[in-house]
C-alpha cells in the first residue's frame, strides 16, 4: 500500500512581523491551513521588545500575527484556533480586552495557560491556526 499527498507546504514570511528568533518559521501554509508560530511583542522595525503595559504587548503580538495572516492573504476572520500563553494569569482580563478588539464577530476556539517564563521576558505569547 502506498500513500501520496498533493497538499503543498510553504513558508510564510514577512518583514512586517519580527524575524524568527530560533529555528522556526513565522508561518507554515499547508493547503488552505496556516499555522502561525507563537508571537511575542517584538517590534519588527527595531527587533526590540515593546516596553510597555500588558495591553501594549498584546497589541504588538496581535499586530505581528495580523502581518503574518496578511502575508498569507488571510485576516483575523480566518483564524479558527488560538493559544494564549501568559506569565501571569492576573493579566488575563487585560489581554482579553485587547484580544476582543481583534476577534469580535466570531471569535476562534482558544486555549489560555500560564507559564513560568517566555522568551525575552515577554509576558504574553499567542499562536494561531487559520483556514481559508
Amino acid at each position: 500500500m502506498s500513500t501520496s499527498t498533493s497538499t503543498s507546504r510553504s513558508t510564510v514570511k514577512t518583514p512586517l512581523a519580527p524575524a524568527a528568533i530560533g529555528p522556526y518559521s513565522q508561518g507554515i501554509l499547508v493547503g488552505d491551513q496556516l499555522y502561525v508560530s507563537g508571537q511575542i511583542a517584538i517590534d519588527p522595525e527595531t527587533g526590540s521588545m515593546v516596553d510597555g503595559t500588558i495591553e501594549e504587548e498584546t497589541e504588538r503580538v496581535l499586530d505581528n500575527i495580523g502581518a503574518i495572516l496578511k502575508a498569507a492573504s488571510m485576516s483575523f476572520e480566518n483564524v479558527v484556533r488560538c493559544e494564549v500563553v501568559m506569565t501571569d494569569v492576573n493579566d488575563y482580563a487585560q489581554i482579553n480586552e485587547v484580544y476582543a478588539r481583534y476577534f469580535n464577530e466570531q471569535p476562534p476556539a482558544r486555549q489560555a495557560v500560564q507559564v513560568e517564563g517566555l522568551p525575552r521576558n515577554a509576558r504574553v505569547e499567542i499562536s494561531c491556526i487559520a483556514v481559508r
